[in-house]
């Protein structure tokens, strides 16, 4: 079977979900090594054994198949917009490009250990095993190739629903963007039960199972991160830290050792004024990955210190634009806890950490 004839099968096994765009290029050249790797094998195998979709080992957590955008031809998402959806990439009246760290590690620390202290004093849950937590989120994503200029898309919600299932699961959530529905999957081997609750489908009790001291914690995350070669391995837990606060529900003893564990992290900084999604200002803890030039940026609510979004920006001037342009951006309009994937939630059902 020649090259074009894998790739059309690999289509035809894998499910049907939106491409999750914003991975990096060495990031999606990790998980496409991964993924051939994954088709060598299966050629090693008897032909009935290929009915069953592959899985890659670190899921999207946002939209459950890179494998699907690696399959398809990735489109990095990386865009320069406000929340009107003009573009934006200039410099501050001190010629500093807009949201350029403003402070050391040392006001990091100290920002981070403040916002600790607020998600400790949130009470968050708890949720059962049989509900969903619910994320809706405005996001805007860019719609050029890597390494071309930005070509900033539309800004649009989108609602999330992972199942607290602790056991085994192959479908374990529902995105709706669009207008469409999509099921979120992990791709998992003939034969397999699916997934239980871990680091690659984090639940509301799993993330309370994680230990609450800040060393022990962040240990338990490098352990658990998979980096790929010439990787930066704490930008890596960064990133991961980042995807289980922008559309999971922490336990507030966990969110708060999270936070502690994040200030421990080499590299990591503060911008004193980032803008989500939302066009919402916030102080941004943030990290920069040199090999990438580019800096991630959770942003918080300067007065309540709660969560908005993340937005990522060129931390140096590239053919894909001048440092400070805006990736993506993304901000978290509500997080509620439903009994059914699907359902809107209900005022007196909601909770919030944003």
């Amino acid at each position: 079977m020649n090259e074009h004839d894998e790739r059309e099968e690999l289509g035809r096994l894998l499910p049907v979900v939106p491409v999750e765009r914003g991975l990096p290029a060495e990031r999606h050249s990790h998980h496409k090594d991964v993924l051939m790797q994954l088709i060598d094998g299966d050629r090693r195998r008897p032909t009935s054994s290929r009915t069953s979709p592959l899985r890659l080992p670190r899921p999207a957590l946002v939209a459950g198949a890179v494998a699907v955008a690696l399959a398809a031809g990735l489109t990095v998402g990386i865009g320069a917009v406000r929340h009107d959806g003009d573009t934006v990439a200039r410099p501050s009246a001190s010629g500093v490009p807009s949201g350029a760290p403003s402070g050391g590690r040392h006001s990091a620390v100290v920002t981070l250990d403040r916002i600790a202290a607020v998600a400790m004093r949130t009470d968050a849950g708890p949720v059962k095993d049989g509900q969903y937590v619910y994320v809706r989120t405005r996001v805007s994503e860019n719609e050029a190739d890597w390494e071309q200029p930005v070509k900033p898309g539309s800004l649009h919600d989108r609602e999330v629903w992972f199942s607290q299932e602790q056991g085994p699961l192959v479908e374990y959530g529902l995105i709706r963007e669009n207008g469409d529905d999509y099921p979120i999957r992990i791709l998992v081997p003939k034969g397999s039960d699916g997934e239980r609750a871990g680091i690659d489908r984090p639940t509301y009790a799993w993330l309370a199972t994680l230990p609450t001291d800040p060393g022990a914690l962040l240990k338990k995350l490098y352990a658990e991160t998979p980096v790929s070669d010439g990787e930066d391995r704490d930008q890596a837990v960064f990133q991961r830290i980042g995807e289980l606060v922008a559309e999971q529900l922490l336990p507030s003893a966990t969110a708060a050792a999270i936070y502690q564990a994040t200030a421990r992290i080499p590299g990591v900084t503060e911008v004193s004024d980032a803008v989500d999604a939302a066009g919402r200002h916030g102080v941004a803890i943030a990290r920069e990955d040199k090999a990438m030039g580019l800096r991630t940026e959770w942003i918080f609510d300067p007065d309540t210190l709660g969560y908005l979004g993340e937005r990522s920006v060129l931390s140096r001037d590239s053919a894909m634009g001048a440092a400070g342009t805006v990736f993506d951006s993304r901000a978290v309009l509500e997080r509620a806890v439903v009994d059914k994937r699907g359902q809107e939630p209900e005022e007196r059902r909601r909770v919030s950490r944003s």
